[in-house]
């Protein structure tokens, strides 16, 4: 006899069938289809009668990671800190736009750049300018999950067995999800995106271009009631 079906499966539900839910499901197909990285897999989704949206997930077996890293070894935070590294495959940019109003898709650099630019348009021309050389090739435009935190890696004994939530999911720059390891939230996030930014420059994908241009556009994105930090990339960029 089978186990239960709530141990098994989990179902979401959302008041409308909004363009985030269908971004996760269409997501989790093309994960499943096209690469390796441990997903949850897409049983059904459907719309009821009052235009409610359903998705119904096979469950991941495991604890999150958020729950997992404390009872880790060293030896196995390392090893989650590079299956991190290595599962990202060939939208809601908040990194980049700081809000989570839907973007793109982009093309190019300089489509990325146009739209970057709108919210420094306020900028000394000069000053944009400058930021402008420093934006990093973007190509190739990559599959990015733009909400990689502890509490949505599925990990069991000391492996990543799912990645979850992937309605924010988009395709971005190479170095997106790279340069969003540059801050943390909790103590433990912290801890992990250091390990994770040790383990990226490993594998040669430090993308520390991408995170100094993050840096100064948070630090100039005030303008013009700049703190000392706004102020000094200010300086540095006139």
């Amino acid at each position: 006899m089978g186990e239960p079906l709530e141990k098994n499966v989990i179902l979401k539900d959302r008041p409308d069938e909004g363009p985030k839910a269908k971004v996760e499901v269409k997501t989790l197909d093309y994960i499943a289809t096209h690469t390796n990285i441990p997903v949850s897999r897409v049983i059904r989704d459907w719309v009821d009668r009052d235009g409610r949206y359903f998705v119904l997930n096979a469950r991941v077996r495991g604890q999150t990671l958020e729950e997992a890293w404390n009872s880790l070894s060293e030896s196995q935070k390392v090893d989650v800190a590079d299956q991190v590294c290595v599962d990202q495959s060939p939208c809601y940019p908040g990194l980049l736009f700081f809000e989570l109003e839907p973007r793109g898709p982009f093309h190019s650099d300089q489509e990325l750049w146009d739209a970057l630019a709108v919210n420094l348009r306020q900028l000394p021309e000069q000053v944009l300018g400058n930021l402008k050389k420093r934006l990093p090739k973007c190509e190739p435009y990559v599959l990015t999950h733009c909400d990689l935190n502890l509490g949505n890696i599925m990990v069991r004994d000391g492996k990543v067995v799912g990645i979850l939530y992937w309605e924010y999911a988009a395709f971005f720059p190479i170095w997106y999800d790279h340069a969003s390891a540059s801050f943390g939230f909790t103590d433990t996030d912290v801890e992990r995106k250091r390990l994770l930014r040790e383990r990226l420059r490993v594998h040669g994908e430090a993308h520390e271009d991408a995170k100094a241009l993050w840096t100064d556009m948070c630090n100039l994105r005030q303008y013009p009631n700049l703190d000392e930090k706004g102020q000094e990339t200010l300086e540095k960029l006139s």
